[in-house]
């Protein structure tokens, strides 16, 4: 068997499916796919998607990438994309969960979000992004990846879906981390173990992806915080790295838990989170 990096790490001839491809951390993801050899098909909601897209496929060319924009809270249109997918798509190895709104309506940055005023259209909203659109993606594209007898899910949850966001850490800050999103992505990480309880058989590996404290510096939103912001050390100051993680830093474990390096892995959560739930 061939151990070397270019082997076991390759996605060379694999499709990937990933949702919330225009996002801060989508971005990245559709772009350590392509650069590794996987062909992408990119989702999303946003109207930065085609953008996106376009400027990837003037580097690693047309054939390569995808773009189908829609919007998931319409689950019907959803279902429609995804079924267009797999009946498309020569092959679907790897599918990765991606796609979370964060922002207001689900109780981002805001003071309605809090555990005191959350919604239930905020909580219905987070519970529909942080699970059921990964359940429903499974579901449409793993009947594919049965009959092929392999493919990597990989669901992107967050270490708050194993601690809880520190009260002291907001405090006195515009910032919100609504109770609805740890409940959502808490519930992906229990989601990606039932996959691979029920579909090892088939081949089929999930695990997910527990992103620590990546600060969307780049991008204007309701979400994003300026770089000299005092929230942003104390973020910093609560990691053993003592720094904020950087888009660039997911890209490792997410090209390990898609290729056939990972390819006894399933049912894991891999946090990159700097330290953070270390102590």
């Amino acid at each position: 068997m061939n151990l070397t990096r270019d082997s076991i790490f390759s996605l060379e001839g694999k499709t990937a499916v990933l949702t919330g491809a225009s996002g801060f951390l989508g971005r990245t993801f559709a772009e350590a796919l392509l650069a590794n050899g996987a062909r992408v098909v990119a989702l999303g909601r946003s109207e930065r998607l085609e953008p996106e897209v376009k400027k990837l496929a003037e580097r690693f060319g047309d054939d390569r990438i995808r773009s189908l924009r829609v919007d998931m809270y319409d689950l019907r249109a959803f279902g429609k994309c995804l079924e267009e997918i797999a009946s498309e798509e020569e092959r679907v190895d790897i599918l990765v969960n991606n796609a979370h709104e964060l922002g207001p309506k689900t109780g981002f940055n805001v003071p309605e979000g809090s555990l005191e005023q959350g919604s239930f259209d905020q909580w219905m909203r987070n519970l529909t992004g942080g699970v059921y659109w990964a359940a429903l993606s499974v579901q449409k594209l793993g009947k594919r990846m049965q009959d092929a007898h392999r493919g990597s899910i990989i669901n992107i949850s967050t270490m708050y879906a194993v601690v809880a966001p520190s009260p002291q850490l907001y405090a006195g800050t515009k910032f919100m981390n609504p109770p609805g999103y740890s409940a959502s992505k808490a519930a992906m990480l229990s989601f990606t173990r039932y996959i691979a309880a029920f579909w090892g058989p088939h081949g089929i590996r999930a695990n997910a992806i527990l992103p620590g404290p990546f600060s969307n510096t780049e991008d204007a939103g309701p979400n994003a915080v300026n770089a000299d912001d005092p929230f942003v050390e104390r973020l910093k100051a609560r990691t053993c790295l003592g720094r904020t993680g950087k888009p660039h830093e997911l890209a490792g474990a997410l090209v390990f838990l898609a290729s056939d390096a990972s390819s006894y892995i399933t049912g894991q959560g891999l946090l990159v989170d700097g330290g953070w739930t270390v102590t």
